[in-house]
């Protein structure tokens, strides 16, 4: 399907619910990749029902307005219940919330911890640490929300997060196989068509594209749905309890894996089941994650907030 036919079946549902969500038509697809990352296989089609997205992430401006008429505290604002983390240190209790601190220079690149922190007093109003702030920041998607702050303004505004399969479909815009959201060059022209990492992560960022950090909402060309930022800026929560590999028997409105299967046995310690998060983020870099792309994507601890993660939500006919 070409763009402009994706744009003309977005057209022919009518007015959405609200003007911020867009249409889009149910379809079958080619999901996932066998050519990138071992978790994206194997490629297979799904197909989806129509539903509305949003047409950007949720921004700082409207999270705002959930916490002023709710009331809500962050995760990343509460100290942690040791009872859930058995033998953590006190100090990893505290309110705090990780925060990417990029080196002066080279790295062992095995280790994320050398370009990420625990950063006490950073939470989605305090993004980069305790003194940083979104006065500046107001349509900047909202950063530093875990699982369950995401369903907590979900079920406030009456939405829902998206399927991976949903994500995935409304990120292609009706481009299916595409390397792409826009298709199958990353810099058609040498345009820069989403927010991502330029130059040698993850010491050196030539911002090229205009931003080192979050960009605001719509800073970058839509895909043939109209929806904004469905590569880079910033990783994206969706509902699907997070899989080693995809499950091709699961062909009609998937939603994959279990809460019980979502564990990383690999890793020792406390154990945290995990959701799928999709279409990278401005940390992406070509010499490390390449995940800017329709088919990527990644496993997030339930409890874990990040200054890279946000989320957008879906409304499905007659809910």
């Amino acid at each position: 399907m070409t763009s402009a036919a994706a744009k003309e079946r977005v057209r022919s549902k009518g007015a959405p619910p609200t003007e911020s969500l867009v249409w889009i038509p149910g379809g079958t697809f080619t999901m996932g990749s066998d050519v990138h990352y071992p978790e994206e296989a194997p490629a297979h089609r799904v197909t989806v029902d129509g539903f509305w997205i949003d047409r950007y992430t949720v921004t700082n401006r409207e999270f705002e307005a959930f916490v002023a008429a709710t009331r809500y505290v962050t995760l990343a604002e509460r100290p942690a219940n040791p009872d859930d983390y058995p033998g953590a240190l006190p100090e990893l209790l505290e309110p705090a919330s990780t925060v990417f601190s990029r080196p002066l220079g080279p790295v062992d690149m095995r280790n994320h911890y050398n370009w990420w922190s625990y950063v006490r007093g950073a939470n989605w109003r305090h993004p980069g640490g305790p003194h940083t702030s979104i006065d500046r920041l107001a349509e900047h998607p909202v950063v530093h929300v875990a699982l369950e702050d995401v369903e907590a303004y979900t079920r406030w505004i009456g939405k829902e997060l998206p399927t991976e399969a949903e994500w995935e479909f409304a990120a292609r815009g009706g481009l299916d196989h595409a390397e792409f959201v826009w298709g199958d060059e990353m810099a058609p022209d040498g345009r820069h068509m989403a927010n991502t990492w330029q130059g040698t992560f993850p010491y050196l960022n030539t911002a090229e594209d205009g931003f080192e950090g979050t960009a605001p909402v719509g800073s970058y060309p839509a895909n043939g749905y109209g929806l904004y930022d469905m590569a880079g800026n910033v990783w994206q929560w969706t509902q699907d309890w997070y899989t080693p590999q995809h499950m091709p028997h699961l062909a009609i409105n998937p939603h994959g894996g279990t809460r019980e299967g979502s564990f990383d046995g690999r890793q020792p310690g406390v154990q945290l089941p995990r959701r799928v998060t999709k279409g990278g983020s401005h940390l992406c870099a070509p010499n490390y994650c390449r995940r800017y792309r329709p088919a990527a994507r990644m496993a997030q601890p339930v409890d874990t907030s990040t200054s890279h993660l946000g989320f957008r939500c879906v409304v499905r006919p007659g809910r």
